[in-house]
């Protein structure tokens, strides 16, 4: 995990749910048509910041898609940021849940125990496996907000919770000692070898597990040791990966991984060895890199990049690191992210993740509606995803083969035996008549099931030519039809902040003749595809919640929530003054925190001390051109100090006094 932005360097109305059709009772069963021998056979979707209720409510939808299992955010205790904000970037923070303050189950952005459990029992019902993601390198660098309990099971204080080389930050990856014991990226750095540290942690993992959990994701892993790295004198051992791989409830027949990215003293190799499997960071800009410079040759998207040993790993084209820290999100489309994801799944090996970008994002707005606990991009259910997710599940046990249709070298031909292939093109229309590898017959696009594709002597024909960015399945053996997806969303061009009173809304629905939806948890409401809703600005809230609901023809459930954010902005230029009058039990040092949801105008906690103008008055200008600042007064960062306003931060007005109320 990679943190960014200013506090990370301080410092992914409950409706009963449709009950799934029975596996094997026609055809068209989604349990039935996504049954794999094993988690490693299947496809992981990540629900990032997806809360556990609506990681439930979309289940069929999940199952629909192809997905065998779900990977959850974080669902550790967890610093709650900007007073409980829940913007996924601004007013709250996707990366606080990678900041425990404690290991037990639930937090404010994705829910409690009680509902984790319940998500969990509603995936059994659709065969689906739960993965959580877990963080055991590290606690949040507030570490005011630690829990006692875990201070205690860290040896009692603070300074034995974490590695005496804590005390430094982490520049040099290639000294082991310091990659597996000092300070990375401002996280305080746990003793993991610490044997009462081990007992409270695993305890959390057999919790998750007794709640439903089939494995785990290991967050920033290559920072715990492996069994012959070095270590602090401090008597322990390098243990923590052999009790996490055996000692808990299940072990044998969980699924874990760790993120270990690629580069300087990675040790992957050893740490598949140890852990089973782990992430593979360098194959997935191979892929993104083909992608973007339209090169699909075998010889640029087939290595691994492991060295000699097996694929034990989860692949991926993006991971929420990529997508946030390093310039994915800006230089992939939607298309291009499915473009990859084709590759990856229809191929043998690896376990594929798709990473679920937020809801309604684009290369130039990449948080799009920037909610926590709403699902993600309806991308997930795109049918070339889902096209290509069943295709890996028919193809079990079937050998690869990559070859370029022709010398098309900006397409790919993913061959499985003679049973089946994906046909994947990026630029310009590719020319039918190219070899392949299928058995002669008549084929159907999986993707559109319309497009019919004949197979004789060996070369693939058919009526029209492969259009850019296109995906083609095929296969016959192993496919099982499935009534249409009912569809519920809003108009592409809807906007999720607004500042005048009221928004309108443009509704879509489609393969369903029960669409509706409800706002703030009130009766659902039925609406047809293209009706209006106006949603009105409340007085006690800035946020309203649409929930959209529809089944299909066979009764299969489609859930999708939505928020909508009234957000006033303004403008305060530069030298504009406020002024604050001092209650009399303040001290008489007061400080004054500016800042907006994006960054601050005074960097760290309590901010700049304010001039005293007159006898209890203090002032504040401002050093820069702000967009809509906040300002928070307060007399200190002491044990006893005070602030005004306790929560958000107030509207700037140009030479205000401001006074208690």
């Amino acid at each position: 995990m990679l943190i960014t932005g200013t506090a990370a360097i301080i410092s992914g109305c409950d409706q009963d749910s449709s009950t799934p059709v029975e596996s094997g009772q026609n055809s068209s069963d989604p349990v039935e048509n996504k049954t794999v021998d094993s988690i490693a056979t299947g496809t992981i979707l990540q629900c990032f910041c997806w809360d556990f209720n609506t990681i439930k409510e979309s289940m069929a939808d999940i199952a629909a898609a192809g997905f065998t299992s779900i990977q959850t955010s974080p669902i550790n205790e967890c610093l709650e940021g900007e007073n409980g904000g829940m913007e996924l970037y601004g007013n709250g923070k996707w990366y606080y849940h990678y900041q425990p303050t404690d290991f037990k189950i639930g937090n404010y952005q994705l829910g409690t125990r009680d509902e984790f459990k319940a998500m969990c029992e509603e995936a059994d019902k659709y065969g689906i496996s739960v993965l959580v993601d877990v963080i055991a390198n590290h606690t949040t660098p507030t570490t005011e907000a630690i829990s006692q309990d875990l201070i205690d099971a860290g040896g009692g204080s603070l300074e034995t919770l974490y590695h005496e080389g804590n005390a430094n930050d982490l520049n040099n990856y290639s000294n082991r000692l310091d990659c597996t014991t000092y300070k990375m990226g401002g996280l305080p750095d746990i003793n993991t070898e610490r044997p009462s540290f081990q007992d409270y942690f695993f305890e959390f993992i057999n919790d998750c597990i007794e709640c439903g959990a089939d494995g785990f994701r290991y967050d920033t892993a290559k920072h715990i040791g492996l069994p012959d790295d070095p270590k602090e004198d401090d008597g322990f051992e390098n243990n923590f990966w052999e009790k996490a791989t055996t000692s808990v409830n299940n072990a044998d027949s969980l699924f874990i991984y760790g993120e270990v990215l690629q580069g300087n003293n990675d040790r992957i190799k050893d740490y598949i060895s140890a852990i089973g499997r782990t992430t593979a960071s360098t194959y997935g800009s191979k892929i993104r890199s083909a992608i973007s410079n339209n090169v699909l040759t075998p010889g640029s998207v087939s290595d691994y990049w492991l060295g000699d040993i097996e694929p034990n790993v989860v692949t991926w084209v993006e991971s929420h690191d990529n997508y946030i820290n390093d310039g994915t999100a800006y230089n992939l489309s939607n298309d291009q992210i499915i473009l990859g994801w084709s590759i990856i799944t229809a191929r043998k090996d690896g376990t594929p993740l798709f990473f679920d970008r937020p809801y309604n994002s684009s290369m130039d707005n990449i948080w799009g509606m920037n909610r926590i606990g709403t699902q993600g991009d309806d991308i997930y259910k795109d049918s070339r995803v889902k096209a290509v997710n069943f295709f890996r599940t028919a193809m079990q046990g079937e050998d690869e083969k990559l070859v370029t249709p022709g010398d098309d070298t900006t397409a790919l031909i993913i061959e499985r035996g003679n049973k089946g292939a994906v046909i994947v093109n990026t630029e310009g229309d590719l020319k039918i008549g190219f070899e392949i590898g299928l058995a002669d017959g008549t084929y159907i696009d999986r993707v559109d099931n319309k497009t019919t594709y004949t197979v004789l002597n060996g070369k693939l024909t058919s009526d029209a030519d492969i259009p850019a960015n296109s995906v083609v399945v095929l296969y016959n053996e192993g496919y099982k039809e499935s009534a249409e997806v009912a569809e519920v969303g809003v108009a592409e061009d809807t906007e999720f902040y607004y500042e005048n009173d009221s928004i309108d809304v443009k509704l879509t629905c489609s393969n369903t003749e029960d669409a509706a939806y409800s706002i703030d948890g009130a009766e659902p409401v039925s609406f047809k595809d293209g009706d209006k809703l106006t949603i009105k600005h409340k007085n006690d809230s800035d946020i309203t919640e649409i929930v959209l609901t529809a089944t299909n023809s066979e009764g299969a459930k489609t859930y999708e929530k939505l928020a909508f954010t009234y957000k006033q902005t303004y403008e305060i230029k530069k030298d504009v003054k406020v002024y604050f009058e001092k209650p009399d039990d303040w001290d008489d040092e007061i400080y004054a925190y500016v800042y907006n949801d994006y960054l601050d105008e005074n960097d760290d906690w309590p901010g700049v001390e304010m001039e005293k103008t007159s006898d209890g008055k203090y002032c504040y200008v401002f050093t820069n051109y702000f967009e809509t600042p906040y300002i928070i007064f307060n007399d200190g960062d002491s044990a006893d100090s005070v602030q005004y306003p306790e929560g958000r931060g107030l509207v700037v007005e140009p030479d205000k006094t401001y006074t208690v109320e």
